[in-house]
């Protein structure tokens, strides 16, 4: 009897000790500057497409967490450790990051645009970028695109969009290579006449959300959302209220 009894008991310490794990307030990483993905609006709060995409699917699993800015270049690193449980900065799904951390489904098609100042003329795809000073973002799809195919004269890597953007307008780079919406978004608002995207989209790939090694089960569950958001028109009237336009079947 008395075996039984602290076998109960301690099963049922077992489960006030398990509880509070599976209830844990996640640790939400997006990047500070990443407009319109992520950045920071007038009234001084973190808004943007990838936020309120979060937001929804949290609501939708119940789940507890807090948003944590950081330099995107620190995102993967803090997933592989631990640090961070979730990542969520228009993060493009590639074989090497797939070794090291999980990733969702694809919630987004992007690729890699050129941005130059308005006056110039003789950029208009990437081989017109050989010889040139390039401006790429740090830990970024961008960075071995150009190293591999741009044959530029110096690739100048910089943790932030501002510091790309800056760069170009003052004529510290000859152009931009980065993800298409985020530079269109630059083009036809901060840098409207001052800057302009150039060229072919390339590397189009997917965004996706970044999980731990181990995450198989929340990835499963935050899956399941991102369908149920494209099945009942959710992930449609988001995506219009952050780029203007619906999106086609290819960028969900």
């Amino acid at each position: 009897m008395k075996r039984i009894a602290a076998l109960i008991m301690g099963l049922a310490l077992m489960t006030v000790l398990v509880a509070p794990a599976s209830a844990k307030e996640l640790v939400v990483a997006h990047d500070t500057n990443f407009m319109p993905f992520e950045f920071k609006g007038p009234d001084g709060k973190f808004t943007g497409f990838d936020i309120e995409l979060w937001e929804t699917i949290a609501k939708k699993l119940g789940l507890s967490y807090k948003f944590q800015p950081m330099d995107f270049n620190g995102i993967i690193p803090g997933l592989q450790t631990g640090n961070v449980d979730v990542g969520i900065a228009g993060m493009t799904i590639t074989p090497e990051r797939a070794k090291v951390v999980q990733f969702s489904d694809g919630y987004y098609t992007s690729g890699l645009k050129i941005l130059v100042r308005e006056d110039e003329k003789n950029i208009s795809k990437v081989e017109d970028l050989a010889g040139k000073v390039v401006a790429v973002k740090t830990g970024t799809s961008s960075v071995p695109f150009m190293k591999d195919f741009g044959k530029a004269k110096e690739l100048k890597q910089f943790p932030n969009n501002d510091g790309m953007f800056f760069e170009l307008l003052s004529k510290g780079v000859d152009a931009v290579v980065f993800d298409m919406p985020v530079v269109t978004a630059f083009a036809t608002t901060a840098g409207k006449g001052k800057a302009k995207v150039v060229g072919p989209l390339y590397e189009g790939q997917k965004y996706g959300i970044g999980f731990p090694p181990g995450s198989e089960e929340l990835v499963k569950k935050v899956n399941g959302v991102l369908a149920q958001m494209r099945k009942d028109g959710s992930y449609a009237k988001l995506y219009e209220k952050w780029f203007g336009f619906a999106p086609k079947e290819s960028d969900m």
